[in-house]
């Protein structure tokens, strides 16, 4: 690990206090940074849980729900920190995103990125643009959560309506401009992985309005200061409005202080992603086999990862099993560490593993069709059942790992795993085992460090072409040890 940089300040000469927003599939946060005695500190401010809804056939955010409760982390955070706010970022999970009327107001709102009408968009796609083409262009995983999906099966008549992914919406409707963040934009599979723009072949071959699409920009870009009045959020007028890395993973992977060059992650929740961090692109036949992708990282480097079904898989078995025995994560794997080990391993990549509902059934639906014992799908069984997901998931971290290794060609010594699936003792131990590497546990919030690292670059030295990655890992050295 890269020792810190001397000539980078342990503490701003700005000491108002900073407002991370972290979007989350199954929770939204809004995180307070301030400097108390030079020191930095960090408080979760505010938690609300967040799921997509289904209605009519369609599974959507409910973003009022989702506004409405960070504008009450916002107010919270202007009453306790009485020196002031310097700035406001927000990240989170990417391709999905909300269509905007005249005004720059939601449409409606936005589809869940699991909603079924991709299942027959993609194919449409690739009947106008060849998958192979796609992945020559942009060097994205053909995986049909992605926007440009999406986007296609949407109505024509939304076609010219403009669309702005999540974390951006957030900040528009603060009041700032409309932008599409680096980082998320390449997960929208539109953009040109070596000219790092959006692909005007791409948006042609589909049928999609390019001038629905905001202008990139990178991460650590000022895009506006807040407008409070209109949200009755007076308190945080002025306050600089930042686009951080918006998609969370990027984020996660900039709170990670390591400035070296042998070292793996995961970024391990709802999904698991599965990578390194590189200074171009990798899209040759290997890494297009394997299907990892490239997205947008900070410091204008590249997450080549590969997104992996994660603790989706047993928080969906909760829900079905809470009517008999509400079990939580840190009680399920301690039982399950006296569980025995399965006798055979799920493939977790399964497109049916991917869905919501009905987990255990699903789950022994692949094990029958592949001539396997099934497992007790109550309750009582849920160590064994628990067991089995968690081998499943370290066993393909380690194909994974394997794979990235020799593609990259890099001698990987260490993986950070950040994220809820940190505190996963037993996933943690058997990803060590799977991999062969040594497992460091990063912050459960890596993505609020991230997030704030960004910030404090972007302010202390504004740059044009977006933050310095060498910067933004000083800072998240300063400020990892700070207490949530």
């Amino acid at each position: 690990m890269s020792e810190p940089d001397s000539s980078v300040p342990t503490c701003p000469k700005d000491r108002r206090a900073m407002i991370a927003i972290d979007l989350g599939a199954e929770s939204c946060r809004v995180s307070l940074l301030r400097w108390l005695n030079e020191s930095p500190h960090i408080e979760l401010v505010h938690r609300h849980a967040n799921a997509p809804v289904s209605n009519n056939g369609e599974i959507r955010w409910d973003l009022r729900q989702i506004t409405e409760q960070m504008d009450i982390g916002l107010r919270k955070c202007a009453e306790i920190a009485s020196e002031g706010i310097r700035s406001i970022a927000a990240d989170g999970w990417a391709v999905d995103y909300v269509r905007l009327n005249a005004d720059g107001e939601a449409l409606a709102d936005p589809f869940c990125y699991r909603d079924e009408r991709t299942i027959r968009s993609q194919p449409e796609v690739f009947e106008r643009i060849s998958a192979a083409r796609l992945r020559a262009i942009t060097g994205i995983e053909m995986s049909r959560i992605n926007s440009l999906y999406q986007l296609c099966a949407d109505a024509d008549d939304l076609q010219e309506r403009p669309w702005l992914t999540l974390p951006e919406y957030i900040l528009h409707r603060l009041g700032g401009r409309p932008v599409a963040e680096y980082t998320n934009a390449t997960h929208t599979q539109l953009v040109d992985a070596e000219k790092r723009s959006w692909s005007p072949e791409i948006f042609e071959a589909v049928g999609l309005v390019k001038k629905a699409a905001a202008p990139i920009v990178g991460p650590g870009t000022v895009i506006g200061k807040l407008k409070g009045r209109a949200l009755n959020l007076v308190a945080l007028e002025g306050a600089e409005l930042i686009a951080p890395a918006c998609h969370d993973t990027a984020s996660a992977i900039a709170g990670i202080a390591d400035s070296g060059d042998d070292w793996a992650y995961i970024s391990s929740g709802t999904w698991s992603l599965v990578g390194t961090v590189l200074k171009e692109p990798s899209n040759g036949a290997e890494a297009q086999a394997a299907n990892f992708t490239n997205l947008g990282a900070v410091g204008g480097r590249i997450c080549f990862h590969k997104n992996v079904n994660g603790m989706w898989m047993l928080r969906q078995c909760m829900t079905e099993w809470a009517a008999e025995i509400d079990w939580t994560v840190p009680e399920l794997i301690a039982a399950a560490e006296h569980a025995p080990p399965p006798a055979s391993l799920l493939d977790v990549d399964d497109p049916d593993l991917l869905l919501p509902g009905e987990m255990p059934t699903r789950i022994n639906r692949q094990l029958k069709r592949r001539g396997l014992r099934p497992v007790a799908e109550g309750s009582e069984a849920a160590p064994e059942m628990t067991r089995l997901i968690l081998h499943s998931l370290a066993a393909r971290y380690g194909q994974i790992v394997a794979s990235l290794a020799q593609i990259t060609g890099k001698k990987l010594q260490r993986i950070y795993i950040v994220g809820g699936g940190s505190r996963n003792t037993l996933l943690n131990r058997l990803t060590g085992d799977a991999t062969g590497l040594e497992v460091r546990c990063g912050a459960v919030e890596s993505a609020t460090i991230g997030n704030f690292a960004v910030q404090l670059a972007a302010l202390e030295n504004p740059r044009d072409e977006g933050v310095a990655a060498a910067a933004v890992a000083q800072w998240a050295q300063q400020i990892s040890s700070a207490v949530f």
